[in-house]
């Protein structure tokens, strides 16, 4: 038997209580941890979480589980879209340090529009390391069995390398169960036939193996201390439901036709698909719930595994409002959705339980998906590895504590937390948030000659008065950059500081934008490439701005389905050269100049079509020296 070594301020707490003994405590086997993680669930699309308009879906499970634990008002994710915030929890790594900061990845920068678009995402990473020191790697290494179910997407593509088994897992399933595609929405919808693979049950719900996938973990796994990492595919889309009574049902109480969903700008909570998809995810969740609290736990005999079990329920990012014609959901009051850095995107619920942990309470204190890796460790009793470093705060002492006092939530140097930052310079967006308190900076990077878009905007979120939080400005409409101006330059100092210690990487312009652009007639262009063994040599010229960095944009599997590119630094001379050496293993590789005002050259230019991949433009490696002379165009 395991047993943990209970924190002394837990343990004087409980006495306190007197809800359990010392000796009970101390005889407690080690805790087992159940992480579900929704997809593009919003901060109010659970009903527990309304606020100023109350939601029209039904999630009696989750408004539950709040009454038994920590519910957070302040939660965020470590990211506004997927793949960046489910690496960050899995890792400890905020997005920016690991640089995966968005989906996919692992592509040479390119602008969306080659003549379009005003600025390009900067490379960043398809995937998570596969010598990443994971969470479930290390809990498996102290004497946990690890399970996934469900989504993954820690990797350029869902059955991309790595995968679960890869990261630590010992279980792993990925089926996405009710949640795979139908040919049309309103008519496939399951029946009670025995040889219906959806069948609906006695409550009238389609069979979902994703969720039988995490209940059969558990069921095997009971015994054992255990660690399921439950990564819903609910409620991403497609948006559509199995459940003909459902989406009936959500149809009249909504108002809306289900053939005719509102339109992608169409405010408010109106789609009767999604509206079914989150009460669905809410029973799936509720057998999960139910198993655990109705179980005997082998390993505490006269207890069920609830009660020796921490739950955090979350979501990878805020709602996703909508896509090209649909309007999904509505993260009202917050501003945006997912995709955006501001509140919409990243505010998500947050849901805490298990022993120790009072029931029924409610804070503001801010929490974050980086919090994940330390706060489990703590609660498992489980060291940190020796020099992993982690970006997360540990919540343990206040969810063990007082979950209102926010003092209890410190830095790694025993400071009080007050800050969060988001780095997204990817799509529309482009942009890095930093909150500090009751305030909020946006920095907008596409500010160059762009009067639609401000380089600052500055948010008071809230209004603390003598220690008590109110809320101020949570939708983010009032912009106080312009009359608050030194406050602004000093959260950007804060967060430019942040970013930099993290090695982030950042958008460019684009060179080819037909628009205009301050210094475009200024980029440097590539004159010569020559390949001597695995040293690559490029004659630029400068044209009138000094190039200040240069990367080798390279592939160890040019022309595979998965083509996946990585990034390394070139050294550039001072006589117009840049040099770098191929990584063993090299197939194809691009050179990327950025200048002194931000535009990025690549070379060979990149293309990509569905039917050609990266590699078709790219240089191709060989262990013969090759020369080629491209003129003074570099075209």
């Amino acid at each position: 038997m395991y047993l943990i070594k209970p924190l002394p301020h837990v343990v004087a707490m409980l006495v306190l209580l007197g809800s359990v003994s010392v000796a009970a405590v101390e005889t407690r086997p080690q805790p087992n941890i159940v992480l579900i993680l929704t997809d593009d669930l919003g901060w109010q699309d659970v009903k527990c979480y309304d606020i100023d308009e109350p939601c029209p879906y039904e999630t009696p499970n989750i408004d539950a589980l709040a009454t038994k634990g920590v519910m957070f008002w302040q939660a965020y994710s470590p990211a506004p879209t997927c793949a960046p915030s489910r690496c960050a929890i899995m890792s400890g790594n905020h997005p920016a340090r690991a640089q995966k900061t968005h989906v996919v990845g692992g592509a040479p920068p390119a602008p969306i529009n080659q003549v379009n678009s005003r600025m390009m995402d900067p490379w960043y990473s398809g995937r998570m390391p596969a010598n990443e020191v994971t969470l479930a790697k290390v809990l498996r290494d102290n004497g946990y069995v690890t399970g996934h179910s469900g989504k993954w997407h820690m990797a350029i593509d869902h059955n991309s390398f790595p995968q679960a088994e890869d990261q630590g897992f010992d279980f792993t399933r990925s089926s996405r169960g009710s949640r795979s595609s139908m040919k049309d929405r309103l008519a496939d919808f399951a029946t009670d036939a025995p040889d219906d693979p959806f069948r609906l049950d006695a409550n009238g719900y389609p069979f979902h193996q994703t969720n039988e996938d995490a209940l059969t973990f558990l069921k095997e796994s009971k015994d054992k201390p255990f660690f399921l990492y439950y990564a819903t595919w609910l409620v991403h889309a497609p948006i559509h439901t199995r459940s003909e009574a459902h989406l009936k049902k959500y149809a009249e109480r909504l108002g809306t036709d289900p053939a005719a969903t509102p339109k992608k700008d169409t405010p408010g909570q109106l789609n009767p698909f999604y509206a079914s998809m989150v009460q669905e995810l809410d029973y799936y969740l509720g057998q999960v719930f139910d198993y655990l609290g109705s179980t005997e736990d082998p390993r505490w005999p006269g207890h069920t595994l609830n009660e020796n079990t921490y739950l955090i329920f979350t979501s990878d990012n805020g709602g996703m409002e909508g896509g090209p014609t649909e309007r999904y959901t509505d993260n009202h009051p917050l501003a945006r959705g997912k995709i955006s850095a501001m509140e919409g995107g990243t505010r998500v619920p947050l849901i805490v339980t298990g022993p120790g942990i009072p029931a029924g309470v409610q804070t503001d204190v801010m929490a974050n998906g980086l919090d994940f890796y330390p706060t489990i460790l703590t609660l498992t009793g489980v060291e940190k590895p020796q020099d992993k470093h982690l970006d997360g705060c540990d919540l343990a002492p206040l969810l063990l504590g007082d979950p209102t006092d926010p003092s209890l939530v410190k830095e790694t140097d025993g400071s009080v937390r007050d800050t969060m930052v988001w780095h997204f310079p990817h799509g529309a967006a482009l942009e890095s948030t930093i909150r500090i308190g009751d305030y909020k900076l946006i920095h907008n990077y596409d500010f160059a000659n762009n009067p639609s878009t401000a380089r600052f905007e500055l948010f008071r979120l809230y209004e603390t008065v003598d220690g008590k939080q109110q809320r101020a400005d949570i939708e983010e409409s009032k912009n106080l950059a312009k009359e608050m101006p030194e406050k602004s330059k000093a959260m950007f100092r804060e967060l430019d500081h942040a970013l930099t210690e993290m090695k982030a990487s950042y958008p460019s312009y684009n060179p080819n934008y037909r628009g205009n652009l301050p210094h475009k007639d200024k980029v440097p262009s590539v004159v010569s490439h020559s390949q001597h063994g695995k040293t690559v040599e490029f004659e630029f010229t400068e044209n009138g701005a000094e190039v200040i960095r240069a990367d080798l944009i390279y592939t160890l599997n040019g022309g595979a389905r998965d083509e996946e590119y990585f990034r390394a630094s070139a050294k550039v001379s001072a006589d117009g050269k840049v040099t770098a050496e191929l990584p063993d293993g090299t197939t194809h590789y691009f050179i990327n100049l950025i200048d002194e005002n931000n535009f990025l050259v690549s070379y060979p230019e990149v293309q990509s079509t569905k039917k050609q991949t990266f590699s078709a433009a790219a240089l191709q490696a060989n262990a013969t020296d090759e020369a080629r002379n491209l003129g003074t165009s570099g075209k």
